[in-house]
Order: C-alpha cells, then sequence, then structure tokens
C-alpha cells in the first residue's frame, strides 16, 4: 500500500557531454491521476518522455515535476552560435554609415558580436539516445525516491487500518447478539400494541400470522451483517494486497459498510443498538478520510 503524498529528487550528470539533469518531484492525493510538469524551454520536447516515467510508476495523486538542466563547454558542442544573418546585416549598415558619415571610424567584427540577438544560445542535440538517457536516469532517480517515501507512508495508514477495522469487527460482535433478538422483540411489540389499541389477536389467525411474518422477515438483518463480514475480509485482504494501487478498492468497500450498516440500524430502530451504530459509524468515516489518500 501506498500513499499518496511523497517527494523525491534525482540528479544525474555527464562531464563528457557536458550536461546535468535535475529533477524533484512532489505528489499529493487526488481521485485521479493528475501531472503537472515543469521544463525549461530548451528541453520541453522531453516532457512527453517524463509523462511517461511518472505513469509507468504512479496511478493516483496530483503530481508536480520540476526538471533543471546545467549546461557546461566541453569538445561536444559550443554553448553559443552566431547569428550570421544579423551580424551580416549589422556589418552592412556599420559600412554604409562608415562610408556617408566618416571614413576616418573604424570598427570589427569583435565589437559587433555583444550586441543583443547577435550570439544566441545553443543547446545540445536533445533527441539523442545519450542526452535522453541521461534524463531518464535523473527523472527515475527521483521518481524511486518518491515512491520509496510513499510506500513507507503508506506502511503507516495500513498499520492504522487494521487497528480501525479491527474495532469494526469489535463493534459488529457486540451488535450481535441484540440483532439476533430483534426479529422477536419486534413480534412481540407488534402483539402489544395490538392489544393496546383493544384490537383482537388471533393467533390461530392464519392472515395475522402471515402478516406478523411478513413484517418480522423486513426486520431481519441476517443479510446485512453477513455482507458486512465479507467486506470486512475483503478490507483485510486489500491492505495486504502487494499491488499499489488499491486505495479506490478500499474507498468502495467503506462505502459499502456505510449502506449496510445504515440499513441494518434501520431495520433495528427502537432497540439497544443505536449507541453502537453511531459509534461504528464514527469510526468509519474516520477509515474513508484516512482512504482518501491511499494510492
Amino acid at each position: 500500500m501506498r500513499s499518496m503524498t511523497g517527494f523525491g529528487k534525482g540528479y544525474a550528470a555527464d562531464a563528457e557531454v557536458g550536461i546535468a539533469f535535475g529533477v524533484e518531484i512532489s505528489s499529493l492525493n487526488r481521485k485521479q491521476l493528475e501531472i503537472r510538469a515543469m521544463l525549461p524551454g530548451g528541453i520541453s520536447a522531453l516532457e512527453l518522455l517524463l509523462r511517461q516515467l511518472i505513469k509507468a510508476k504512479i496511478t493516483r495523486g496530483a503530481v508536480t515535476a520540476r526538471v533543471t538542466m546545467t549546461l557546461e563547454e566541453n569538445r561536444s558542442f559550443s554553448p553559443v552560435k552566431i547569428n550570421r544573418p544579423l551580424l551580416e546585416r549589422l556589418a552592412k549598415e556599420c559600412a554604409e554609415l562608415q562610408r556617408r558619415f566618416d571614413s576616418r571610424a573604424s570598427w570589427s567584427v569583435a565589437e559587433l558580436l555583444p550586441l543583443p540577438g547577435v550570439l544566441e544560445p545553443l543547446s545540445p542535440d536533445l533527441e539523442t539516445a545519450e542526452i535522453k538517457a541521461l534524463f531518464v536516469r535523473a527523472a527515475e532517480a527521483a521518481l524511486d525516491s518518491l515512491v520509496a517515501m510513499r510506500e513507507a507512508e503508506g506502511r503507516e495508514l495500513a498499520e492504522d487500518l487494521r487497528t480501525r477495522s479491527a474495532r469494526l469487527r469489535a463493534l459488529a460482535g457486540e451488535l450481535t447478539p441484540v440483532i439476533e433478538k430483534v426479529p422477536a422483540l419486534l413480534k412481540q411489540k407488534l402483539l402489544e400494541r395490538l392489544e393496546k389499541e383493544e384490537l383482537p389477536v388471533d393467533v390461530n389467525d392464519e392472515r395475522l400470522l402471515k402478516e406478523l411474518i411478513f413484517y418480522v422477515d423486513r426486520a431481519d438483518v441476517t443479510e446485512e451483517f453477513t455482507r458486512l463480514r465479507s467486506h470486512f475480509t475483503q478490507f483485510g485482504q486489500f491492505l495486504t494486497e502487494p499491488d499499489a494501487a488499491v486505495g479506490r478498492s478500499l474507498d468502495f468497500l467503506v462505502q459499502e459498510m456505510f449502506r449496510e450498516i445504515t440499513t441494518l440500524g434501520n431495520k433495528a430502530a427502537g432497540c439497544e443498538v443505536t449507541p453502537v451504530i453511531v459509534e461504528f459509524k464514527t469510526e468509519l468515516e474516520k477509515i474513508r478520510e484516512q482512504i482518501q489518500n491511499v494510492e
């Protein structure tokens, strides 16, 4: 089991190529997988690759990835290039001005190089396998660190959920002896009500007996209890599931538990189960809140 919150950093550099990548990835809880990638303009072409790497290891959460790139001058590529069309146009203009205004004025190409736009930053070819491999190394290091943190927090969440689910089982155990008496209690209350209203009650009246049986059957909660116990079993299995993405399954089970305990409480209304039902729902709500952060 994994949490959906975490942070990871990765760094990879190649002195020969003269490039280094730094990657920081953080994540928060979210129902679906949402990825926000921030890359320098020179390496925006690698965003699709980064998204693919994230999707391969993370299934849920709001993920933010920040990438930095450092270039160093080396034999593989020059950090700048000359904008020759602009330089030639400037040189032509300077020569023209020299002829028109002052033939004795002098200028050199070196004086034109610092002008804006003449020298342009030159990025390496990011489509090469070497550069991509370096980028993947940094990104996967950050992802591995992020996943490790999510797994560590996931273990804490799993332990808390085990404790709380054990409490739910105990509460269900408290309900069992009372719930088993519900049909008989309801039958007795119905007969007492009929006598109070001074309505004739013939215990041999077949139609009356059928109505009583129908009414009592509607109050039977055996089916709800059976499903509730099944949900407990499945919940425990998911807590030990090797597949990390169990958050949606756990959320579904909690919703079903809410449904069963609500139906059970409605059927047993008027009996001494209300305090236990309230505590059960309170504990179940705490579990639901915890699950919102499970991947």
